[in-house]
């Protein structure tokens, strides 16, 4: 028995010191981050969300994850004063123990968890997330930080219902009537316009939807004299002689959360991300080459969806002013009975194109982030089946994204032209006036 007692007492030392030793420190919170919003994505894929409304649940959850980063950091600014009637929020635990990152992660979590339909999903990823940081920062500094997160995010939602959504899912549908050059539904499913009240939406940065309101689109005519006639032919031409590059262009940026294909009596969905779901990912991409921490990723998917947020509403505002027919409708009445896009026509008007504005608002915004020569690959189409495709910078993505439009039959060029440049203003006048980051690095 003497013989076994330092064998024992070696192993009762041993154990304590692995017991006492410091945890390994944990230095990935902006993956977290990160991985929080594909998940968002994913669940917003599942549950077949419109782009505006899509836009809506990134905002609000970036907005949760940043606020929580402007209270508890001094070279961040809070959005009081600077998001349109957003409140004054308590400040931050002064408490050792307070780690602002899981409380950013939970905030953010939570805001998604009550937008979203599928919450268990959210919840899910959430208590995954949760229980992996209790094993490093302690079960203690989780519960003071987490506490704070549920603060903040109560705010939030609590803002949020004040943005006129919850209304405007009563209000009435889009009414057809027989001008032939206004919009109507389209193939194949011919469904009702989406959002048609989307501009009563409260804005973030912008002081009304018109702010940034384009020049009304060409007046619609068959004359083949007039610019629209000559617009529609354009549309016509370009889909039915595509090449290889142009058609990987139009399915690159798809981003049709609802495609439908008709089998007999036979309907199969496709569903994809959303365009804002396309810029998101993008985003996410940008951060990890460029290594941010974790109080600058919040703050670059603050900036790209408050891009997006505010880019749906004024893209959205002209869309149901100007009420313009689509080509596919056009050409199957007038031209050609049987021709078909490449993509299939989304369910809403054509003047502005949706992609180009919020394309050209998330570029600016990005590009005012990481810079103008910032090049990437985006991966974001990998879980769809398609190649990555590499850009020199976001200015030359968004270009992308907006020309896919013609290639794909679903805009004519004014809407594309325009809408880039609408997106753009937009998105500078953000990136000039919403101040974040206060230091000097």
């Amino acid at each position: 028995m003497k013989n076994l007692l330092p064998s024992l007492t070696a192993l009762f030392i041993s154990l304590f010191l692995v017991q006492c030793a410091p945890k390994e420190a944990y230095t990935d919170h902006s993956r977290d981050l990160q991985n929080e919003f594909e998940a968002i994505t994913q669940i917003l894929v599942h549950d077949i969300f419109s782009p505006p409304v899509a836009a809506r649940v990134y905002a609000y959850t970036a907005t949760a994850a940043y606020e929580v980063v402007a209270q508890s950091h001094p070279d961040y600014r809070s959005l009081q004063g600077q998001f349109n009637d957003f409140p004054s929020l308590p400040a931050a635990p002064n408490s050792k123990l307070y780690v602002p990152e899981v409380a950013a992660l939970h905030a953010a979590g939570k805001v998604a968890t009550a937008l979203v339909f599928s919450e268990d999903r959210m919840q899910e990823h959430m208590d995954e997330v949760m229980a992996k940081l209790v094993q490093y920062h302690g079960r203690e500094s989780v519960s003071i930080s987490k506490a704070y997160g549920e603060t903040v995010a109560d705010y939030v939602l609590n803002w949020s219902k004040g943005d006129n959504y919850n209304q405007s899912r009563t209000f009435t549908k889009y009414e057809i009537n027989d001008d032939p050059m206004r919009w109507k539904p389209t193939p194949p499913d011919y469904m009702d316009g989406i959002e048609p009240h989307w501009r009563n939406i409260r804005t973030l940065v912008m002081d009304s939807a018109q702010m940034f309101k384009p020049v009304p689109p060409p007046t619609p005519s068959l004359d083949t004299a007039t610019k629209f006639y000559k617009d529609l032919m354009q549309v016509y031409h370009t889909v039915n002689n595509l090449d290889e590059e142009q058609t990987a262009i139009a399915k690159f940026w798809d981003c049709n959360p609802y495609v439908s294909v008709h089998r007999g009596h036979v309907m199969l969905a496709t569903k994809k991300i959303t365009p804002g779901g396309h810029w998101i990912g993008i985003t996410g991409i940008a951060c990890r080459k460029a290594g941010l921490n974790f109080y600058s990723t919040a703050d670059a998917y603050l900036r790209a969806s408050t891009g997006l947020f505010d880019g749906f509403i004024s893209c959205w505002d002209e869309k149901y002013r100007s009420e313009l027919v689509r080509p596919e409708t056009l050409i199957n009445e007038n031209f050609d009975a049987q021709w078909k896009p490449l993509l299939q026509t989304p369910p809403f008007p054509e003047y502005t194109s949706g992609h180009s504005v919020i394309s050209g608002a998330a570029g600016a915004m990005l590009s005012g982030i990481f810079g103008q020569n910032f090049s990437f690959q985006d991966s974001t189409e990998r879980p769809y089946g398609l190649p990555d495709r590499s850009y020199p910078n976001f200015t030359a993505a968004s270009d992308e994204a907006a020309i896919s439009r013609l290639y794909g039959g679903i805009h004519y060029m004014p809407a594309i032209e325009i809408g880039v440049s609408q997106g753009r203003s937009l998105g500078a006048h953000i990136d000039s006036t919403l101040v974040t980051y206060t230091g000097n690095e």
